[in-house]
């Protein structure tokens, strides 16, 4: 039997251009974290392209699979390619991490947590689910490309370590202020001031210094037991 080389012919993507906007947005100043953090590690080009394309769309494509509305929009819209790609060329070839664009580069980091927090809440209500569900696709997608990309460079992903920023609060506070909008039929101003809040606490909790709290133990586990019983080294000697 031939084989059908004929071009696939997909689901339409149920995607409003609005959303698409923020998405792109937040794919582009995604890779450009992305990249910046393969510059911290010294890598060549290729770690560039590699971190920034995954911090750029691995979000959106871990948002599309669990909506399963068709491919993810970053395999069939060539957009989201060249802005990742794009970003993660801007971070390789300008001197960033110097000079007034720190300032950018935290501002940059908080537009980026707002924008695919609306994109993924939008996105989910546009595909008609439950306005829950919306408000936890909005934060897995403003988390899943951090998240990937601290997991291929083996460090704890920023949204579990105690670090100074409501990361997963600013991305919560902005998926919230969307839906908010989007119930109410201000679809469009629920994107524009859905990343406004999250990038807002972001900012503020960043500088403030606030982060969330951590259990205070009273005492250090027994080392090899970490659950305060007596190690194995321990037992065995006692025997």
């Amino acid at each position: 039997m031939p084989l059908d080389l004929s071009e696939p012919h997909f689901q339409e993507e149920v995607i409003a251009a609005g959303t698409m906007v923020a998405d792109l947005a937040g794919v582009f100043s995604g890779s450009v974290l992305g990249a910046l953090l393969a510059e911290r590690r010294k890598m060549d080009l290729m770690g560039f392209l590699v971190l920034g394309l995954v911090s750029g769309v691995g979000g959106g494509i871990l948002r599309d699979t669990l909506l399963q509305v068709g491919p993810p929009l970053a395999l069939v819209k060539p957009s989201y390619l060249v802005a990742a790609f794009t970003g993660a060329f801007a971070a390789f070839i300008f001197e960033l991490k110097h000079g007034p664009t720190v300032k950018l580069l935290s501002t940059l980091d908080a537009l980026t947590l707002g924008s695919f927090a609306v994109a993924g809440t939008q996105r989910t209500l546009e595909v008609g689910l439950s306005p829950g569900t919306a408000v936890l696709i909005g934060i897995i997608a403003a988390a899943g490309g951090g998240v990937i990309r601290d997991v291929l460079i083996r460090r704890t992903p920023t949204v579990m370590r105690p670090e100074p920023g409501y990361y997963a609060l600013a991305a919560l506070a902005a998926s919230l202020v969307c839906l908010a909008f989007s119930l109410t039929g201000h679809r469009r101003l629920a994107l524009a001031a859905g990343m406004a809040v999250g990038a807002a606490v972001r900012l503020i909790s960043v500088r403030r210094g606030w982060r969330l709290p951590i259990k205070r133990t009273r005492a250090p586990p027994i080392d090899g037991d970490d659950f305060g019983g007596r190690s194995e080294s321990e037992t065995r000697s006692k025997r």
